[in-house]
């Protein structure tokens, strides 16, 4: 394995003084990029770190106190495994509010740095200038909530459900506040209550001509409406069935990964500053998300499908990764693209819009009953009572949690985890998900992705 350093990749021996150099560099650039530390790329050998946890700690504080403004949420610091030795690897999102730079030196010469080939560079005055009068005034977190009489219960449970609390301080920590210290327009997507509006239409055919279902999801928090809709679709994402060879095999509308990465990445990267929101329309050959606003100024197609970041707002993405709805900056993408190919996604000045078309070659299960019907023949012939109702929960609320079914059944959380072991050792529950937000889903018979 080669290891050459270019406009996106930085290799570093160890943890050196030049870091924030590096990250300022990468978020003045149009395209972001990656630093590794502990690799020598001059001797071309990966050397690793003595002390992975206290390093990746190092370098979150580092940035987080050294670079302005705020790069919270544009950054992702993880360790990985390269040639069996231990590196930190630090993925950097290009920023909206160029220019960044040290925070001691300010919006200097010797303060600010631009990526130009394999090396940082010092920015002149000149550029300096263009950038700061080009830096975008309408980030949500720039703008000042309509209401200033905004609560975050949802939110805290939310964070709780994910293994945090929040503070009192927690607006701040967050950067939910303007400069003058009132909430802005992330806290107001954030809130309990707020004005915006989040539908998934159902349509009769392929047109918009017959309008079957018209659900609202909005007027909360952005967190809950998002889980909302992806339960909504998930629901709609119907097992399809096809018989080859005496064989019968199933499989879902759409991807179940790539749909559930493109439904966040539109709640994620939806320009609000518009007071447009997301839409999601289900046509009878066809689910299409589309989110508003057209692709940041610089990046390239082709980066955008290679995975490169430029989070529209870094205040909502950095809450969607604190509660693992995003694995990582720039991950949502490439998964989409392993199921799909890039002609679902579409460009246009004022929108991106992603189009799944069903699965051809398959047709409606008509076998298909109501979920206790269906459930109570063959394989849950022989469950008793207790599993019965257990498997019917998680029937009709797909990607339920264990705390939450405990409380809907009134039973204590030890049976309840004991009756999803057996459920889960009997093929007929599986859960995915991450440990903190993940659930539980109903497994169909020979189920392929």
């Amino acid at each position: 394995m080669r290891f050459v350093e270019s406009s996106h990749i930085e290799y570093k021996r160890e943890l050196s003084d030049s870091l924030e150099k590096e990250v300022i560099a990468f978020l003045n650039s149009a395209e972001g990029g990656v630093v590794y530390i502990g690799v020598d790329a001059k001797t071309q050998t990966v050397v690793g770190v003595s002390d992975a946890d206290m390093v990746q700690l190092q370098v979150k504080d580092r940035i987080k106190n050294n670079v302005m403004p705020s790069v919270l949420g544009l950054f992702d610091v993880r360790l990985e495994e390269i040639d069996e030795k231990p590196v930190v690897r630090i993925k950097i999102a290009a920023g909206y509010e160029k220019p960044y730079h040290f925070k001691k030196f300010g919006m200097t010469e010797k303060g600010c740095f631009i990526r130009i080939g394999s090396a940082s560079e010092p920015m002149n005055a000149k550029l300096i200038e263009e950038l700061f009068f080009k830096r975008a005034r309408n980030t949500i977190g720039l703008m000042r909530s309509p209401r200033q009489d905004l609560t975050f219960v949802q939110l805290r449970i939310f964070y709780e459900e994910a293994g945090f609390k929040l503070n009192e301080r927690f607006a701040q920590s967050l950067e939910l506040l303007t400069p003058d210290g009132e909430y802005n327009y992330a806290a107001y997507l954030l809130a309990d209550e707020n004005g915006v509006s989040i539908k998934v239409a159902k349509y009769i055919g392929t047109t918009r001509v017959e309008l079957d279902e018209n659900n609202e999801y909005g007027y909360c928090s952005l967190v809950k409406a998002t889980q909302r809709v992806l339960d909504k679709l998930e629901i709609e994402n119907r097992t399809f069935t096809k018989i080859t060879s005496g064989k019968r095999l199933q499989r879902r509308m759409i991807g179940d990964r790539a749909l559930r990465e493109a439904v966040i990445n539109a709640m994620i990267h939806n320009d609000y500053s518009y007071g447009a929101t997301p839409k999601f329309e289900l046509f009878s050959d066809r689910l299409e998300i589309t989110s508003i606003g057209e692709l940041p100024s610089g990046l390239r197609e082709q980066d955008f499908f290679n995975g490169v970041s430029v989070p529209r707002s870094k205040e909502l993405m950095r809450v969607f990764k604190d509660l693992d709805f995003v694995e990582a900056l720039g991950s949502g993408v490439p998964r989409i693209m392993q199921k799909y190919d890039a002609s679902v996604f579409h460009f246009a000045k004022s929108f991106v819009r992603i189009v799944f078309k069903y699965e051809e070659g398959y047709a409606v299960n008509i076998e298909d009953k109501p979920a206790n019907e269906g459930l109570n023949e063959g394989l849950n012939e022989g469950l008793n009572e207790g599993l019965k109702t257990l498997l019917a929960e998680i029937e009709k609320h797909p990607g339920i949690q264990s705390n939450q079914t405990s409380a809907n059944l009134s039973r204590s959380i030890k049976t309840i985890e004991r009756q999803i072991k057996t459920l889960v050792e009997m093929n007929l529950i599986e859960r995915r998900g991450s440990k903190k937000t993940g659930g539980y889903w109903v497994v169909r018979s020979e189920e392929v992705d």
